[in-house]
């Protein structure tokens, strides 16, 4: 039996470099990188970025506090499972931290009795009550960025708003589950690991930053990318990431040398200094979120993946479609106007030939009523159009004349004895 060899093996899709462009097709590379920063500063701008990341920040803001009090009342329930000296030690951190936002009474007499209770025999009812609002603002906070990452790529109005606060709702607990492994080990360094696994400081000291690194890329990486409502590779998302990254680095590294000279030691902020830095903090964060989104989608239009420019076709077909019906209901409203402008001078001219005593027996057609063109030309034949705006003016018809506006009798005949029709009035 002889064996043929195999013609060929199927080719392999284009990575993203390697495409054509969809823009800037004759420009040189160096050119196309400058563009791309243009670009992205334009989608910033166009965008609102930075109001947008001051919504964000709010509604991150606003759901920390009822998260973390309902974390409070769960612990309640975990004191024989963590130990008394645990719980002790997170209830005493919690009243410091609170003793830097308010005053010394406000501590004593709201947080203290508070925590205390909660942690004695838990509370159920602000445990659902405050993850209830945690989850409700968090997400909220989630669907600025993948409603903003859709609108860059112009891909508004492909996902309806129930799969959009679903998708914002599912990042926002993936995201409450990254950031408990994530924030501590950012915080802690990695002295705090090595303290848990000691036989292996060497590896932990060496993997501990790339390993935050990695886990921080991956995951702006997959907010980016399913935020997007068509699917596309995965890691043509990176590239926002790592800008992102950057960003969130060298914002909040002047974030705070900001803080130092402005809100640390005495401040006109007060006891809002705490909060004031947590939300400037949180502002920074999602300020880049939206930028590497912005970096994204300014690469997408130059090199696009087939789904994006696929569905970014199917929009632009639709939109010119839209804007096809607007022109031709304009069409015909003009239409409509210039034949009730024909109609008006017509009725004029019967008018006319009445008061010249040529009386053909036909109705007097007078104005075009004011809802002629939108209620009648939109969906009437002009001959319907035209019989129908006879009728209106036929004695005893809606648009017959009030008597005063032509200066007649009560009964509704006109001066000089002639009645509407022409007919002589009966003495």
């Amino acid at each position: 039996m002889q064996v043929h060899a195999a013609e060929g093996t199927p080719p392999r899709r284009p990575g993203r470099w390697h495409r054509a462009r969809a823009l800037y097709a004759e420009v040189s590379k160096r050119r196309v990188l400058w563009l791309l920063v243009k670009d992205t500063f334009d989608a910033c701008m166009e965008y609102r970025v930075t109001g947008l990341a001051a919504e964000a920040a709010f509604f991150v803001l606003m759901s920390l506090p009822p998260l973390l009090l309902g974390l409070v009342g769960a612990l309640g329930y975990l004191d024989t499972a963590l130990g008394g000296h645990t719980i002790d030690h997170i209830r005493q951190n919690i009243l410091t931290a609170s003793g830097t936002v308010l005053s010394d009474k406000g501590v004593n007499q709201l947080v203290r009795p508070l925590v205390d209770t909660v942690f004695r025999r838990g509370r159920p009812d602000i445990i659902s009550v405050g993850f209830v609002i945690a989850l409700w603002s968090g997400s909220r906070a989630v669907n600025v960025f993948v409603d903003t990452i859709t609108i860059m790529y112009g891909l508004e109005g492909r996902r309806g708003i129930i799969r959009t606060r679903l998708l914002s709702f599912g990042l926002y607990v993936v995201a409450l589950v990254v950031g408990a492994v994530v924030l501590p080990l950012l915080v802690a360094g990695p002295d705090a690991v090595v303290g848990w696994i000691p036989h292996s400081a060497g590896a932990v000291r060496v993997l501990y930053w790339p390993v935050v690194l990695v886990l921080s890329i991956a995951f702006l990486t997959t907010l980016y990318h399913v935020s997007v409502p068509v699917r596309s590779p995965w890691l043509e998302d990176v590239p926002g990431a790592l800008v992102a990254l950057l960003m969130w680095v060298l914002g909040s590294f002047l974030l705070r040398i900001y803080l130092t000279h402005t809100v640390e030691g005495p401040t006109i902020y007060g006891s809002l200094a705490a909060p004031v830095a947590v939300l400037l903090w949180i502002g920074v964060s999602a300020f880049a979120v939206l930028v590497g989104a912005a970096v994204n989608a300014a690469i997408d239009r130059v090199w696009p993946s087939l789904a994006t420019a696929t569905a970014r076709e199917e929009r632009a077909r639709a939109n010119e479609a839209a804007a096809a019906e607007v022109v031709a209901r304009a069409a015909a409203r003009r239409a409509g106007r210039r034949y009730g402008e024909t109609a008006g001078e017509s009725a004029q001219e019967d008018e006319d030939d009445e008061d010249d005593g040529e009386d053909d027996g036909s109705a007097d057609e007078g104005e075009p009523p004011s809802e002629f063109p939108e209620r009648w030309a939109g969906f009437l034949p002009p001959d319907d159009v035209r019989s129908r705006l006879r009728k209106h003016h036929e004695p005893g018809g809606r648009g017959k004349r009030k008597p005063e506006q032509e200066g007649g009798t009560e009964d509704g005949t006109p001066p000089g004895g002639k009645s509407v029709d022409g007919d002589e009035d009966d003495q």
